[in-house]
């Protein structure tokens, strides 16, 4: 039985423990430790001026999902999952310094969800495992009480040349208004950080979630496979569905895949100190003018990559899905 899934997980984790990256001196508070993995759903109170405020940030897949495979210009292999949990970790600090609680999905290479011996097969996660691991996502942000939500991923395509910036949010929420402008101002504001750096990444805008949702494949499909193939939303951001997906999170959400880590040149960007603190700092902007309490642009601390040899930074976009 050949089963294929695409399940919006994701992942990061190159050095939680640089300067940087990480949620400050201050320890941070698991809600749950008996639910969710160890060091998975953290809660790090404000370092400044508390704004009473929750925002969860979730870092894509980790432990037993890799997420996307890419590529560097060097030729070096890397995972979704471990480069999406810096910029997390990153994002987590300067929203923090702006008097944010912000509770994330996970701070180290690790699941989210505590798994059972039905969540793995064959090493990798189960069908019911990676359903369970975003689901265990919303949960923590409900647990939470987080006002709003975002979800940090990488993309991939078919070719190398597919590449760009996209966020999504869910249509069929109670809130869908809410997520349209939380989708387009992360996608505005990280572009912007992005291409401030002459990195020239394509716009390939704000989607709605009904064409990135679970796609399951199978020649004998279990109750949950033949669910997952007719839930058209994203886990992490849709509605519940009776005997597949419940209960959904509670605030207004969107995902940010900013980079394709199959592009060589994105992926060097994924990969890079740079590129994942670029982001973090268009997605703290983001939130902050969501809230009405957006200060001076972020600046990254690195110089980066210039733009791709003989294009002039600029890249054709285009996603491989499907």
């Amino acid at each position: 039985m050949l089963i294929a899934v695409l399940l919006l997980l994701a992942g990061g984790g190159s050095d939680p423990t640089r300067p940087s990256a990480g949620a400050g001196a201050v320890a941070g508070r698991a809600l749950d430790p008996a639910k969710f993995a160890a060091r998975a759903c953290v809660e790090y109170p404000p370092l400044r001026a508390d704004r009473h405020t929750t925002v969860f940030l979730d870092a894509g897949h980790g432990g037993r999902d890799p997420g996307a495979i890419g590529t560097t210009e060097s030729g070096a292999t890397i995972e979704e999952a471990e480069e999406t949990l810096p910029g997390e970790l990153d994002a987590a600090r300067l929203l923090r310094r702006d008097g944010f609680t912000v509770v994330v999905s996970r701070t180290a290479q690790t699941t989210v969800l505590r798994l059972g011996p039905a969540d793995v097969a064959g090493g990798e996660l189960s069908l019911l495992g990676a359903h369970d691991d975003v689901t265990a996502r919303d949960q923590c942000a409900n647990m939470a009480h987080a006002s709003v939500l975002v979800g940090i991923y990488f993309d991939s395509g078919a070719s190398p040349a597919n590449a760009g910036s996209v966020s999504i949010y869910d249509t069929a929420r109670p809130f869908a208004a809410q997520n349209q402008r939380l989708a387009t101002l992360l996608q505005q504001d990280v572009l912007s950080a992005m291409n401030a750096r002459g990195w020239g990444i394509p716009d390939e805008g704000i989607q709605p979630d009904n064409n990135f949702g679970s796609l399951v494949q199978s020649s004998s499909p279990s109750p949950l496979a033949t669910a997952a193939a007719n839930y058209d939303h994203l886990l992490l951001l849709g509605p519940a569905q009776a005997s597949y997906f419940s209960p959904p999170s509670e605030m207004p959400g969107a995902v940010i895949e900013p980079l394709f880590v199959t592009d060589p040149f994105e992926g060097s960007l994924a990969a890079s100190a740079d590129g994942q603190q670029t982001i973090a700092g268009g997605i703290a902007k983001a939130v902050e003018q969501y809230f009405g309490t957006a200060g001076s642009p972020r600046s990254a601390k690195r110089s980066g990559p210039a733009g791709r040899a003989g294009t002039g930074g600029a890249k054709t976009g285009g996603s491989g899905r499907s």
